[in-house]
C-alpha cells in the first residue's frame, strides 16, 4: 500500500486539523467520516477523518501515525460530514469539538459499547384471564401499562418510561406472565397502511387544510413554512397530516422541541396516529439510550426521531421533512461550548437535503417572522383554536396603592376562589424559583451575597439551604448576621417555593403542585406531575416557564401571572419580545378546551405602552410594531451580530484584551466594547464583552476572522478564557 496521510478532526479547542499517516503494515482501507483512534501529546483519543492525500508537506519523520481504525460501521455519511463542517464554518468553531458534539458519547470513547439489540416488550399471544381480572381489582396502573403494551406491540422501556410507567409495574407483569421482552428486528423503516391509526385523524378546518396542503405540495424541494398558529389552533394535526405523505414515501421525520418536558406529550400524540418506529433523543435519556436512538436513525429502522436541539445531528439517510415545534424558544439555542441555534441550523440542513421544513409557534421569533414578511417563508397563520374553545381573555391588574396577602391582590383571591367552586383549575405564573431571591438583616441590612458573583444567594427553605443559581455555590442558611449578630434575618421577596407555601395557607382544601427545576429534578417526575394535573388530582398550579411551552392543560380556566415588570425596563433589546411570547405563552394554557378561559397578569406599570399594545392587539402586531423599532435602530434581524467574550481571574486581562481586538478597522463593521457583562463577575471571573455589528453576513463573518486573526498573536492568549457567539439571542450570559 503506497503512503498515505490522513486529515484528522480532533476534539481539541484548536481551528485546524492534524496530519498523521497510515503504517506502512497497514492493511485495510481507510475511507472520509471514519473515525479513527490517534495518538494525541499523552493521550489517544477518537478522531474523524476528514480527508485523504497520498503527499504531504510536513517531513514524514515529524509525523505520528494512527493507532488503528475503529471497526464498525458507525460513520458520518458525505451529506452529514457537508453539513457539520458548515455549522463549523458559521459559528467559527473548532471542528474537531463539533465532530464531538455530533457523536454520540459512547462512540466518542476509546472503549467501544457493547451495543446489545434493542428489546421490546409485547404482550404474551394467550394471557392468563384471572390474572388481568386482579389488575382489574387492585392495580390501575399495572392494566394501565399492560393494556398500552397489548395494544401497541412492541414499545421500548425508554418509551414506557417516558410515559410515566416503572420498572416496579414492568416487572410485576412479567411475573404474572402478561408480557414478555424481545429483541427488536433490525430492519429499514418501510411503511404499511395499517401503520396510520386514521380513527384518530381529525377533521382540519379550512386553515389547517390550506396549510397541509401548501407542504405537501413542496414536498420534494426545500421550503421553509412558518405557521403562526395561536395556542389550541391545532398545529400538531397539521404536522401530524403533513407527515403523512413522507412516511407514506419511506422516508424519516425529525421533530425538534425545546424541552424535555414537552417530549412525552408529543410521543403520545405520535403514537396514537402512527404505528411506526419513534425514538427519542434528548439529556433525560442515559448513554445507552441515546446511542440506541442514533444507531437506529443511522440504520434506517427509525422512522420518526422526538427531540431536542442537538437531535438534528442525528444520521438520518432518508430525512424527508424537519420540524420546529415553538421555534421561537430560547432553548434552542446551545449557550456554552459550541453555541449553535437548533432551529438554524434545522433550516441549513434542510436547504442541504432539499427537503420541506416546517417552522410553529404560536409566537414566531422576531427573525422568523420578517423572513416570513419579506417571502423568504412561505408564512400561514392559524388565527382560531380548535374545537370549541375560544381564546383566553387577558386582564391588567393594577398593583399600584393595592393591598396584597402572599403577592395576591384581593380581586385575584376571589377570581381563584370562584374558579376553584367551579371545580376549575388554576395556573400561578412565577419565574421565580426558590423560596425567596435573597435574605437581608432587619438591623444592619446585611445581604447573603454569593462573593464568586456578586450577587444574592437564593434561599431554598426545603433544602435549609442559600444557593447560588448563577455558580451554583451552596452554604448552610445563618441564625445570625455575619455583619452585626442579630438574628432577625428575613427572607426578601418571593419565588415559588415559597407561594406553594402560602397558597396552601390560603386554599386548605384544594391540592397545590408546584412543578419548576426544583420539584423535577428526579427522572420521569415531570411527566407523573403533568399527568395528575392534566387527571384533575391538583387544582392549583403553581410554576416557572416549564409550564408554558406547550403543555395541554384542558381543566385550566384561570392563569395568573404574577410579575412581568422586569422586561418593561431592561438593557437587552429582546426583553420586550422575550416578555411578550411568555405572556401570550402562558395565556395559552386557559381556557383550551370548552370552557372559557381568564388570564390576569399583576403590574405597577398597567399603563405601559409595550403591555397595552400586547393585551389589546395581539402578538401579532406587537411583533411587526417592535420589527419597525429595530429596523429604525439597525438591530436584528436587519443587521447582523457576534458576540465575543471573555473572562479572567483579573479584571484588567479581559478588558485589556477585548480593547486590542477595538484597536483595528473591519471593513463593513461596527464594534462596541469592551463593556462589562451585565453580571461582571460570575463564578469568580470577570467578564468583559465586544459586539460586532454588521449590514450583512458576508461583512460580519469577514470580520469575524480578522478578530480571529488578531486573538491568535494576542500577548494576553494564555491568560484569559474567550469565545465567540454569532447570532446571540442573550446578551447576559
Amino acid at each position: 500500500m503506497s503512503a498515505q496521510y490522513l486529515q484528522v478532526a480532533i476534539p481539541v479547542p484548536m481551528r485546524q486539523l492534524f496530519t498523521y499517516k497510515v503504517p506502512e503494515n497497514f492493511s485495510g482501507t481507510i475511507n472520509i467520516g471514519e473515525r479513527v483512534i490517534v495518538p494525541f501529546g499523552n493521550r489517544q483519543v477518537i478522531g474523524i477523518v476528514l480527508e485523504l492525500q497520498d503527499h504531504c508537506d510536513v517531513p514524514v519523520n515529524k509525523l505520528k501515525s494512527i493507532l488503528s481504525q475503529v471497526n464498525d460501521n458507525y460513520h458520518f455519511d458525505a451529506p452529514l460530514l457537508t453539513f457539520l463542517r458548515r455549522c463549523a464554518d458559521y459559528y467559527h468553531h473548532p471542528l474537531g469539538d463539533v465532530f464531538q458534539q455530533a457523536l454520540p458519547v459512547l462512540l466518542r470513547q476509546i472503549k467501544q459499547p457493547d451495543v446489545a439489540p434493542t428489546m421490546l416488550w409485547h404482550a404474551v399471544e394467550e394471557p392468563d384471564s384471572e390474572a388481568i381480572a386482579k389488575l382489574e381489582k387492585r392495580a390501575s396502573k399495572q392494566l394501565a401499562l399492560y393494556q398500552l403494551i397489548n395494544s401497541h406491540q412492541g414499545l421500548s422501556w425508554p418509551e414506557l418510561r417516558t410515559l410515566s410507567f416503572t420498572k416496579t409495574q414492568l416487572n410485576a407483569l412479567v411475573d404474572k406472565n402478561l408480557i414478555c421482552e424481545q429483541p427488536a428486528p433490525v430492519t429499514q423503516f418501510l411503511w404499511r397502511e395499517q401503520a396510520l391509526q386514521s380513527g384518530n385523524r381529525l377533521n382540519l378546518s379550512v386553515e389547517q387544510a390550506i396549510i397541509v396542503t401548501a407542504i405537501k405540495q413542496t414536498q420534494h424541494q426545500f421550503s421553509c413554512h412558518l405557521i403562526e398558529g395561536v395556542t389550541g389552533s391545532g398545529k400538531t394535526e397539521v404536522y401530524l397530516q403533513a407527515m403523512e405523505d413522507v412516511l407514506a414515501n419511506n422516508k424519516q421525520v425529525l421533530v425538534l422541541v425545546p424541552e424535555i418536558g414537552l417530549t412525552p406529550q408529543t410521543l403520545s400524540r405520535f403514537e396514537q396516529r402512527f404505528t411506526v418506529p419513534i425514538y427519542l433523543h434528548h439529556s433525560g435519556l442515559n448513554d445507552k439510550e441515546r446511542l440506541d436512538t442514533w444507531l437506529n436513525a443511522q440504520r434506517g429502522s427509525a422512522a420518526i426521531i422526538i427531540g431536542t436541539r442537538s437531535a438534528i445531528f442525528t444520521p438520518l439517510h432518508k430525512l424527508g421533512l424537519i420540524i420546529v415545534d415553538e421555534e421561537h424558544d430560547g432553548s434552542f439555542k446551545q449557550q456554552d461550548s459550541f453555541r449553535y441555534n437548533g432551529r438554524d441550523i434545522a433550516i441549513l440542513r434542510a436547504r442541504q437535503l432539499n427537503i420541506p421544513i416546517v417552522l410553529g409557534s404560536a409566537t414566531p421569533s422576531f427573525e422568523s417572522l420578517q423572513n416570513a414578511l419579506s417571502g423568504k417563508y412561505h408564512y400561514h397563520q392559524l388565527l382560531k383554536r380548535a374545537g370549541k374553545s375560544t381564546k383566553a381573555k387577558i386582564e391588567i391588574v393594577d398593583m399600584v396603592n393595592q393591598p396584597t396577602e402572599f403577592g395576591l391582590s384581593s380581586n385575584i383571591k376571589l377570581a381563584m376562589k370562584q374558579t376553584l367552586a367551579r371545580g376549575e383549575q388554576v395556573l400561578l405564573f412565577l419565574n421565580r424559583r426558590g423560596y425567596a431571591p435573597a435574605i437581608n438583616c432587619k438591623e444592619c441590612h446585611w445581604i447573603a451575597d454569593c462573593q464568586r458573583c456578586d450577587k444574592p444567594y437564593t434561599l431554598h427553605q426545603g433544602q435549609q439551604l442559600l444557593i447560588c443559581h448563577h455558580c451554583g455555590s451552596q452554604k448552610r442558611i445563618p441564625h445570625q448576621c455575619p455583619s452585626c449578630g442579630s438574628p432577625r434575618i428575613v427572607p426578601v421577596g418571593q419565588g415559588t417555593e415559597q407561594l406553594e407555601h402560602r397558597i396552601t395557607e390560603l386554599f386548605s382544601d384544594y391540592s397545590v403542585v408546584r412543578i419548576d427545576r426544583d420539584s423535577t429534578r428526579r427522572k420521569g417526575e415531570l411527566a407523573k406531575l403533568l399527568q395528575e394535573v392534566t387527571e384533575n388530582k391538583h387544582q392549583l398550579l403553581i410554576g416557572t416557564q416549564m409550564l408554558a411551552k406547550g403543555h395541554h392543560f384542558p381543566n385550566v380556566t384561570l392563569v395568573v401571572m404574577l410579575d412581568v415588570d422586569g422586561a418593561l425596563f431592561s438593557y437587552d433589546f429582546r426583553a420586550a419580545e422575550h416578555m411578550a411570547q411568555l405572556l401570550v405563552q402562558v395565556a395559552g394554557r386557559a381556557g383550551r378546551e370548552s370552557k372559557p378561559g381568564k388570564v390576569m397578569v399583576q403590574s405597577h406599570y398597567p399603563d405601559h405602552p409595550l403591555l397595552q399594545d400586547l393585551v389589546h392587539n395581539g402578538y401579532n402586531h406587537f411583533a411587526k410594531q417592535g420589527l419597525i423599532e429595530r429596523q429604525q435602530a439597525l438591530l436584528p434581524p436587519f443587521t447582523f451580530q457576534a458576540l465575543f467574550r471573555a473572562d479572567a481571574n483579573y479584571p484588567s486581562y479581559p478588558e485589556k484584551f477585548i480593547r486590542q481586538l477595538c484597536q483595528v478597522r473591519y471593513d463593513g463593521c461596527e464594534l462596541a466594547g469592551p463593556i462589562p457583562a451585565a453580571m461582571e463577575k460570575k463564578a469568580g471571573k470577570y467578564r468583559y464583552h465586544l459586539i460586532v455589528q454588521a449590514k450583512s453576513r458576508k461583512a460580519l463573518h469577514l470580520g469575524i476572522h480578522a478578530i480571529l486573526q488578531q486573538i491568535a498573536v494576542s500577548e494576553l492568549l494564555g491568560k484569559v478564557r474567550w469565545s465567540v457567539d454569532i447570532d446571540p439571542i442573550d446578551l447576559s450570559w
